[in-house]
């Protein structure tokens, strides 16, 4: 690790050299599973509700969580954080919520096919297996857990996943509960609400964490990548934004450990690193300026060279120049033009104030990089800190005046916190209980300054859904190991010899034995990619080779890979109102699409002919039955009346338009394929064949010229 001054320019973050750093880092990578859920056995069904749309006939419970000691007899520091923040919570009971989702019941045991897919993974990247599955609490008391615990299962340790610049060793796989879904968080004179709906909880979540062996920031985009894509091979997790996450663990030696959230988008992994790196350059600077101001010892340049003793020395000095003395300076405020400051004071909130003695122009003002990302500054740590209380923000002196807050309050505010032209403040206003709790947050990071930046859960910056420049906030504290502790309600689950060695002897294809394998076929350049890309190539081997249902053969490859993209499963489900796509069978449009290559169906009638045998009842009722299913269909078809005219109506249906529209014809050439479509397919009703009229036409057009 690196021990030299470092060297580097913050404003261009992306010229910072990772090597000369020290830098490390390792991935948390999350992922749900295609399975139900993992301690009970609701279905997972993710509903689309925001708190405006959420049904009123969802009941609703109300609970308040706290800390406790983990089985080593202390409180996790995150816990004792989050147990201070003044909160109750409401948690919306979904449809696919029941006893256990709202810790009213004892959970059962583990998922088997979520297990199962969990030693697959573990597999595929040659991991060492657990022999007996313990689930363990992980305690979460920040709402997201109505037990106040995170239940998870270490399945694997060890082994490695390859990339093009260097393998990474992978340190564990867990299996574990997703979280339940924020809806709303709602401030009130004494606390905050926040509400959750509970579809979500329990979803079983594979969790993969690296070695810190990535190289470099480009290295750490590589790594997601290929996880994400060796997880997606198995064709048992679920696809979609939220479905998977991505947690960066990033350091370099003049800094220290923090995690950094939100990283869904690949693209901006890089730049995420890239900017903390170079807020841990700025905060190590910033320290060894502001203790060599009080004569304290710089810091040396690699963590591992601290000085417990001279730090807890430091750390004295500073308490005594950062005291935590709050004024109430409200009545300065009376006639402030802030809308926001008025709203809130209208409201009973209170504006206290803290000094921050010799801190004047070292809280500093937005500033942007080379690439416009804002660069580090202690007034984004400062409000990060004060909104772990529920503020939205704080004001500070290297600001103002600004925002409606005019010289005069800041004049008063100076005066009443006595101070001289190199201290600074910080302004909060809200509830008495929560402004305290703010400002009390602010001293603490303000003289966490004069440290190495604290090891810390950070979230990334966020704006209208996506990240907005890669720059991150304060959520909590690193958790540490007190949080977790043995879940006794849960059975252990042995891993036989017989169920490891049938997991590793059938293990799913790769990316490349895909590609091999679906170019074999008789499909395009653009079938093959497209079927990868939607993972659509296991239901395109089965239906080729005839497996979707006894009775039903193989189908042929160009046509079966066009419906399988063609959206005509979402289609149906739309049509039928189906609660998902998987509802939907394959086989059922595998019958259709048998029977409209045989001419029995339109191939625009393909659709509506299977949302009609779903409505109907005729596909419940005959499936298996390969004949009876034939049959229905052939009826359904003619009442829906999409069986296709034969072709010598076709032809003579476009032989008589031809005639009547010689002139257009003569005129247009070709160019009257399109407008003449339309009046042929009128003309024949839904018995037409698109392609069939299609292809009559170009023959007839062709014959006149």
């Amino acid at each position: 690790m690196a021990s030299a001054e470092p060297m580097g320019d913050i404003s261009d973050a992306g010229s910072l050299d990772p090597e000369s750093l020290g830098f490390m880092c390792g991935i948390e990578i999350h992922q749900q599973l295609a399975t139900g859920k993992l301690h009970s056995r609701q279905p997972v069904i993710l509903y689309d509700y925001t708190i405006d749309t959420i049904p009123e006939t969802w009941p609703r419970v109300q609970r308040r969580l706290r800390a406790s000691e983990g089985e080593a007899g202390k409180i996790d520091v995150a816990a004792k954080f989050e147990a201070r923040r003044n909160r109750s919570f409401i948690y919306v009971k979904s449809d696919n919520a029941g006893l256990i989702e709202l810790d009213e019941a004892p959970p059962d045991g583990h998922d088997l096919d979520a297990i199962q897919v969990a030693l697959t993974v573990s597999a595929m990247m040659d991991m060492n297996p657990v022999h007996v599955m313990q689930a363990m609490r992980k305690t979460v008391v920040d709402g997201s857990n109505t037990s106040g615990f995170q239940r998870t299962t270490l399945v694997a340790t060890g082994g490695a996943i390859n990339t093009e610049i260097a393998a990474v060793g992978i340190s564990l796989l867990t299996l574990e509960e997703d979280s339940a879904r924020k809806l709303e968080t709602i401030s009130g004179g004494d606390g905050e609400v926040v509400i959750y709906t509970l579809d979500r909880l329990g979803v079983p979540l594979i969790e993969i964490a690296t070695d810190p062996e990535i190289l470099s920031p480009i290295h750490a985009q590589e790594t997601s990548k290929a996880l994400g894509q060796l997880l997606r091979d198995t064709r048992k997790v679920r696809r979609g934004l939220g479905t998977i996450r991505q947690d960066l663990n990033v350091s370099i030696a003049c800094g220290d450990r923090v995690e950094i959230k939100g990283c869904q988008d690949l693209d901006w992994i890089p730049k995420i690193i890239e900017l903390e790196m170079a807020r841990q350059l700025h905060f190590y600077r910033l320290a060894n300026e502001l203790r060599t101001e009080i004569g304290q010892p710089p810091l040396p340049p690699n963590r591992d060279d601290d000085d417990e003793a001279l730090e807890r020395e430091v750390a004295k000095v500073v308490a005594e120049l950062l005291p935590c003395e709050l004024c109430d300076i409200t009545e300065n405020f009376s006639n402030c033009e802030s809308k926001m400051v008025a709203e809130s004071l209208a409201d009973g909130a209170r504006v206290l104030a803290v000094k921050l003695p010799n801190f004047a122009s070292r809280i500093g003002s937005k500033q942007l990089d080379n690439e416009g990302a804002q660069l580090p500054r202690l007034g984004r740590e400062l409000a990060s800190a004060a909104k772990l209380a529920g503020v939205k923000g704080i004001f500070h002196s290297d600001e103002l005046p600004a925002y409606g807050i005019e010289q005069a309050e800041v004049d008063a505010a100076r005066a009443a916190l006595e101070l001289n032209d190199s201290d600074g403040f910080v302004l909060c206003v809200a509830p008495t209980w929560q402004a305290e709790l703010a400002l009390e947050s602010v001293i603490v990071r303000a003289r966490n300054s004069f440290h190495r930046i604290q090891k810390e859960v950070r979230n990334v910056v966020i704006k209208k859904g996506a990240p907005e420049d890669g720059t991150t906030s304060a959520m909590r504290p690193l958790p540490g190991s007190a949080r977790m502790y043995p879940e006794t309600d849960v059975p252990v689950m042995e891993l036989s010899r017989e169920m490891w060695e049938n997991t590793c002897a059938n293990l799913p294809p790769s990316q490349s034995e895909r590609r091999a394998a679906l170019a074999s076929c008789d499909l395009s350049g653009n079938q093959v990619d497209a079927l990868l890309g939607r993972e659509s190539d296991d239901d395109f081997h089965a239906g080729r080779e005839g497996n979707l249902m006894t009775g039903l053969a193989g189908l042929p490859d160009k046509a079966w890979g066009s419906l399988l993209l063609n959206r005509a499963r979402e289609e149906v489900a739309e049509l039928t109102e189906a609660p998902s796509v998987e509802n939907v069978s394959l086989a059922l449009l595998g019958f259709c699409l048998e029977m409209s290559e045989a001419g029995g169906v339109t191939r625009e009638g393909l659709i509506p002919l299977s949302a009609r045998m779903m409505t109907s009842g005729d596909w419940r009722e005959y499936q298996g039955n390969a004949d009876a299913i034939r049959s229905a269909l052939e009826n359904r078809a003619e009442e829906l009346g999409i069986v296709p005219a034969d072709s010598g109506a076709v032809e003579e249906v476009v032989a008589r338009i031809i005639a009547e529209r010689a002139d257009f014809v003569a005129e247009r050439g070709m160019g009257a394929m399109g407008p003449l479509m339309g009046v042929v397919l009128k003309e024949l009703g839904g018995g037409a064949d698109g392609k069939a009229v299609s292809d009559a036409l170009k023959d007839a057009i062709m014959k006149l010229q």
